[in-house]
């Protein structure tokens, strides 16, 4: 069976767009996009990626006028964290530990959900 290679894309409405990638370039390392097509597109690192649906009144997307969340993996949360909150922006870090890792959660300027994953256990390791 052929199978898909990893998420190609990641498109969203926004009051802004100029502003909102700013931010995320600025503030998470995620590049534009390209201007031309003789430039490329932010590369991430190989690692673990959980896509899945949620149920229609989930808290996790921060209110019912909220479709969509993303996760961002990360090497070090607890630089991450103070990194982000040294540029004012409020990060709320999980206290519990868990066996895939820890997490922390943020709002983008218009109020989409961030969270930001430090990959324990069995994400640390390549598919097999």
């Amino acid at each position: 069976m052929e199978r898909v290679t990893g998420i190609g894309g990641v498109f969203f409405r926004a009051q802004d767009p100029g502003h909102l990638a700013t931010w995320y370039a600025e503030h998470l390392g995620v590049d534009p996009p390209p201007e031309s097509y003789e430039a490329s597109s932010w590369w991430q690192q190989p690692g673990p990626t959980v896509f899945t649906a949620m149920p229609a009144d989930s808290d996790h997307f921060g209110g019912a006028e909220r479709s969509w969340a993303i996760n961002f993996r990360v090497t070090d949360l607890d630089a991450m964290v103070r990194q982000l909150r040294s540029a004012g922006i409020n990060v709320e870090v999980d206290p519990e530990t868990y066996p895939n890792g820890r997490f922390a959660e943020l709002r983008d300027p218009e109020g989409n959900a961030v969270q930001l994953w430090q990959p324990a256990g069995a994400d640390l390791r390549a598919p097999s």
